[in-house]
C-alpha cells in the first residue's frame, strides 16, 4: 500500500465503507484493490485507513462506471446513518433504498466509521443511535458539534435510552430530534416528506428572490 500524507481537506478522501458505497464493491474488494495500489491509500496515526477521492474516480473512469457526482451537489437528501444493530441498520437503509423519495443513504455500524467519511459524505441529515459500542452516539454528537462544517446538518437521534438516562450522559445536542425505539415507521416517512419539502419551499423561496424584474 502507497504512503502518502495526508490531503489538505478532509473532502480529498474517505474511509473504506463509503469507498465500498461508491464503487458498489464489498468492503474487502476495496481493501484488496488497496492492497494492489489500484486505489490510493494511506493509514493514520491510529491505524484508520484513508482512501483518495481522486483513484476512486480514476478507478470509475478505467472501469466505465458511473462517476462521482461532481459540484454543485445533486439534489439528492443525504442521509448518514449509524446504528450497530443490524436488524434495525438495514430496515432503515432499505426504506431509503426502496423509497421513492429522492434520498441516498449510507449506513454504518459504528460512530468511528462515521468520522472517517462523515466530510466526505457532507450529509444533510445524520440519523444516530445513541447506545453503541467504541465510538456511542454521544461522543460522535459532541465531535460534531464542535465542527462549524456541521452546523447546517439536521441530527435525528433513535434510542431506547430513557429521557432521565440521556440527561445523565450529557443530554443532546441543542436543535437534535429525539425518535424513541422501537421506531415508528409512518412517523419515520413523515419526517423526511416533511424535511424534503420545507427543503424544497426554501429553495423555490431563494429563486423567486434571486429572480431578475421582469422589464
Amino acid at each position: 500500500m502507497q504512503t502518502q500524507t495526508t490531503p489538505d481537506t478532509p473532502e480529498d478522501h474517505c474511509g473504506t465503507t463509503y469507498a465500498a458505497k461508491l464503487l458498489g464493491l464489498s468492503v474487502g474488494t476495496i481493501q484488496t484493490l488497496v492492497e494492489k495500489n489500484e486505489l490510493q491509500a494511506w493509514k493514520t496515526q491510529g491505524g484508520h485507513r484513508r482512501i483518495s477521492m481522486a483513484s476512486i474516480r480514476d478507478y470509475q473512469r478505467k472501469h466505465h462506471m458511473l462517476t462521482l457526482p461532481s459540484e454543485p451537489r445533486d439534489t439528492r437528501l443525504r442521509v448518514l446513518l449509524v446504528e450497530d444493530d443490524a436488524v434495525t441498520r438495514e430496515m432503515l437503509r432499505g426504506y431509503c433504498n426502496r423509497s421513492t423519495l429522492p434520498v441516498d443513504c449510507t449506513a454504518m455500524s459504528s460512530g468511528l466509521e462515521a468520522l472517517i467519511d462523515i466530510a466526505s459524505i457532507q450529509p444533510d441529515v445524520l440519523i444516530t443511535d445513541l447506545d453503541m459500542p467504541g465510538v456511542d452516539g454521544f461522543e460522535l454528537l459532541r465531535t460534531l458539534r464542535q465542527n462549524p462544517q456541521f452546523s447546517r446538518m439536521t441530527t435525528l437521534v433513535l434510542s431506547a435510552l430513557s429521557p432521565e438516562d440521556i440527561e445523565s450522559r450529557g443530554g443532546l445536542p441543542q436543535g437534535s430530534i429525539f425518535m424513541a425505539k422501537p421506531i415508528n415507521m409512518d412517523w419515520f416517512n413523515g419526517f423526511f416528506t416533511a424535511f424534503l419539502a420545507a427543503r424544497h419551499a426554501e429553495a423555490h423561496a431563494k429563486d423567486a428572490n434571486g429572480a431578475a424584474p421582469i422589464a
